[in-house]
């Protein structure tokens, strides 16, 4: 399957989204911006979305307007912007406002890699033992998030539409609807909701849930994180939680939990999987690593962060071929690992230890002729790993713990030639949607995870071909755009629900 017959589209989601907002303005607010502007030999030069999340928002938010609240963080921001700290984008064609935030050394460091990445990063990864609980963390996530809300209060009149994506953001809602009481506000929380033992761990679990709780629709990608969410709610707060119809009333308010399983643009993928440049990076590639067209390929995907699987990953791939010599020379694996939060200690040791443990398995297994692991560090360009997916034999995508993972549905949607096998880790909320048709591993689980290795090179083509054709429909089907289409049509619902409420009040009073 190379195009999107069967799910939504930029224009079908912008035309829901339109739905609700009518002649109210939406608002999307992210840690990350869509647009950034740099210098580069004394130009401006603009750094456009090229993939994830901003790309997929920037269409539809191109067709219904608004304002885009984000930090800036490229280094000729500030010199594009008016009075207002707003630039319209795109630069050739503006439709929309991007509204730039301004953080500080101190606050990137306490807001972004403090509290964000090393409280709530690790706590809804299940990784306790790696959470710094610094005040001066909290201090800094407090007031940058009050720096968000201002950025929003100043773009938006009485009553928008705004939409919060993530976990850097939790305070900004309550800050929101305190100053906008008649707003409709969403979030969508991409990583894991933990279980109510975990998330007690942190210590202001109380005032993360109450900036929550002033949205009207939180979303989580599947039903078992927003279980735990309302299981969070009900032990540590004394709002009322309905199970029947997933809400929460609290402070005289209601917050509908639903879960939106996130997709990706899987035709836009498809496309890059069969273009020129996919087909001239893959020519490269072969020749700059000698890998034989006839040698099986496996691809790993990912930045290089402790809740990827690498290191088991990197164990069971040992152990498989300690297991089965007689595929040494025949599956090579690709591990290409993107640099990720600098100056944490986890992330550097990770990197260090990732680095040196491929270099070890290679000593111990390579050749003259074949090198077990090719490590790619340098920067591949969207085409040039849409051609590795492509031409994978085995995408294995193995985290220990991941909110979703887009990377497995990535290398589904290029799977556009030679059919190959997802191994997937059972921990993914990919699973969920991906796990009947993948070859599933419990990536703690060494032997178990060389087995299905070995399993999944065995699978015949006609099984490849069926596995991947199914899981193709699922992710074209289920693409970004069915994401937004899907989140605005329970906005849509929500609203229209309070709408005939506060209809039947009037009456009532009337008579």
């Amino acid at each position: 399957m190379t195009a999107n017959d069967i799910g939504a589209t930029a224009k079908t989601a912008s035309r829901t989204v339109a739905d609700l907002c009518d002649d109210r303005e939406l608002v999307v607010v992210s840690n990350r911006e869509p647009y950034s502007h740099d210098r580069e030999d004394g130009e401006i030069t603009v750094d456009r979305p090229a993939g994830g999340l901003t790309a997929a928002l920037d269409p539809v938010m191109q067709t219904v307007s608004g304002t885009w609240v984000a930090w800036g963080d490229g280094d000729a921001d500030r010199e594009v912007v008016d009075a207002d700290d707003t630039v319209a984008v795109p630069p050739e064609d503006p439709a929309y406002d991007l509204r730039r935030v301004w953080l500080d050394d101190e606050q990137v460091e306490g807001y972004y890699y403090g509290y964000s990445n090393q409280v709530l990063w690790p706590l809804c990864h299940l990784d306790t033992a790696k959470a710094t609980h610094d005040e001066a963390f909290w201090r800094i996530y407090r007031d940058a998030n009050a720096d968000f809300a201002d950025a929003v209060l100043d773009s938006t009149g009485s009553d928008p539409v705004v939409w919060f994506q993530d976990y850097h953001l939790a305070l900004a809602p309550r800050l929101v609807r305190e100053r906008r009481p008649d707003a409709f506000l969403a979030h969508f929380w991409h990583i894991p909701w933990p279980s109510w033992d975990t998330f007690h761990a942190c210590p202001q679990y109380e005032q993360l849930l109450n900036g929550l709780l002033a949205n009207d629709l939180v979303g989580f990608h599947t039903e078992a994180y927003c279980r735990n969410f309302l299981d969070c709610v009900d032990a540590a707060t004394d709002a009322r939680v309905d199970r029947n119809t997933n809400s929460v009333s609290y402070r005289g308010h209601r917050t509908f939990v639903r879960s939106f399983p996130l997709g990706i643009d899987a035709s836009r993928q498809a496309e890059l999987a069969e273009s020129d440049a996919a087909d001239d990076y893959w020519r490269r590639f072969r020749e700059t690593y000698d890998v034989d067209p006839d040698t099986a390929l496996g691809l790993g995907v990912e930045r290089l962060d402790y809740t990827k699987g690498i290191e088991e990953r990197l164990a069971a791939l040992e152990h498989f071929w300690r297991e089965n010599p007689e595929y040494r020379g025949e599956f090579t694996y690709v591990q290409k690992g993107t640099e990720s939060r600098s100056g944490i200690e986890a992330y550097d040791r990770l990197r260090k230890r990732v680095g040196e443990e491929i270099e070890r398995i290679n000593d111990r297994f390579g050749t003259d002729d074949w090198t077990p692991i090719v490590n790619l560090t340098d920067h591949i360009p969207e085409a040039g790993l849409a051609a590795l997916y492509r031409e994978a034999d085995l995408g294995i995508v193995t985290p220990v713990r991941d909110g979703m993972n887009l990377v497995a549905k990535e290398f589904v949607a290029c799977q556009t030639r030679d059919p190959g096998a997802l191994v997937l880790s059972e921990l993914a909320g990919a699973a969920e949607q991906l796990g009947d048709e993948a070859v599933l591993v419990h990536p703690h689980d060494t032997p178990g995870f060389a087995d299905a290795v070995e399993a999944a090179l065995s699978l015949s083509r006609s099984e490849r071909r069926t596995r991947i054709a199914d899981l193709q429909r699922v992710v074209h089907a289920d693409d970004v755009f069915a994401w937004v289409e899907s989140t605005f049509e329970a906005a849509v619902a929500i609203e229209r629900g309070r709408r005939t409420i506060r209809g039947d009040a009037s009456a009532a009073l009337d008579d």
